[in-house]
């Protein structure tokens, strides 16, 4: 595309006196542009490395004023305008297999809706539904039993186990399971004996799990994902765990069973909830942080135990304070002693 196309889409203006049918010919960072490549200023913590950016030309903010090897088109919003050069360079979309692959198994009173795709070596159990237009990846395995709405798209390797369901326009990636056994078992006679696991998991519309993340069906009643919620990878959900609507789970948190989790949350990556408590509507976890009590809607917790924002920001200041204050004390105490007075006993 050249320059004037770009400005042209993007909806940003050519700075004056450059040559606009210059020809731009892929999208790179800043720090990996080469000449014939378009980038983008995000954020001013990155001016540095546009300095020094090889790149042909860049998207900045309409203010910018530096002066900078790229060529300049000035956008009110530079991120939201290489989102569109993205799409314009993207290349064409993937082409999934249409049909069912001959290789496909598919068991008894199983019921297809319109425009199914079930892909090589794919196994669908008796009695399972799938809507309109959905699509089965190879090696998925849909159990007994199954419902599946329209429009869903299950990557390679998708496991959905029996008499679980799932809504509309759903998108799992590879490795999802969904509805294996939730991890209940009770000390007897000196061993671990299994808690049968005898529920189900529901799955509401527009939800998206990313690959490898598990979660596990009820010990009874239902394991629940709420509409619109988005599931990082390796992501686990324990057994009766209630997910409210839109929420955003990062990678690799970790919910115990019987967790209930409002609508709107977000949680970091690597965070650990405690099981049986439960985190209201529109709060936010910070990453890596470990929550054992319950959250109030509309909060900030950080740290491990979790706590308000606040507070935790409060303890790492004096945390940060304590070597400091050591030094000092040691120096009083040796004042003290060199004047002949003992310093006051420790306990």
């Amino acid at each position: 595309m050249t320059l004037s196309e770009l400005a042209a889409l993007t909806g940003g203006r050519l700075a004056s006196g450059v040559d606009g049918s210059t020809v731009v010919r892929g999208v790179a960072s800043l720090a990996e542009a080469a000449e014939g490549d378009i980038t983008f200023l995000g954020s001013p913590q990155y001016r540095a490395l546009l300095t020094t950016c090889n790149a042909t030309v860049a998207l900045v903010p309409a203010d910018f004023a530096h002066v900078v090897p790229p060529f300049l088109i000035r956008c009110d919003n530079p991120a939201k305008a290489f989102a569109k050069v993205l799409e314009a360079f993207a290349p064409a979309p993937v082409e999934l297999p249409r049909g069912i692959h001959p290789t496909a198994i598919i068991g008894r009173d199983v019921t297809l809706g319109s425009n199914v795709n079930i892909q090589a070596y794919a196994v669908i159990e008796d009695r399972a539904v799938i809507g309109n237009g959905t699509t089965i990846g190879a090696h998925a395995y849909i159990g007994q039993d199954v419902q599946i709405g329209d429009d869903c798209l299950f990557h390679p390797r998708v496991t959905i186990m029996h008499r679980c369901t799932v809504g509309h326009r759903a998108i799992f990636h590879s490795g999802v399971v969904i509805g294996t056994d939730g991890f209940g078992f009770e000390f007897q006679g000196g061993r671990h004996v299994k808690v049968p696991q005898n529920g189900i998991v529901v799955i509401g519309n527009d939800v998206e799990i990313g690959a490898n993340t598990c979660v596990d069906r009820a010990r009874f009643g239902r394991t629940t994902i709420g509409d619109g919620s988005k599931l990082d990878n390796m992501v686990q959900i324990g057994h009766n765990v209630r997910l409210g609507n839109h929420n955003i789970l990062c990678a690799q948190v970790g919910i115990a069973g019987s967790v209930r989790l409002g609508s709107y949350v977000t949680i970091a990556g690597q965070v650990g909830i405690n099981g049986h408590i439960t985190i209201g509507d529109k709060s936010m976890i910070g990453g890596c942080s470990g929550v054992v009590k319950s959250v109030p809607p509309n909060a900030i917790y950080v740290g491990f135990p979790a706590v308000p924002a606040q507070e935790w920001k409060e303890q790492v200041v004096y945390m940060r304070q304590i070597g400091p204050i050591k030094k000092r004390l040691d120096i009083v105490e040796q004042l003290l002693r060199d004047s002949g007075k003992n310093p006051p006993s420790q306990t």
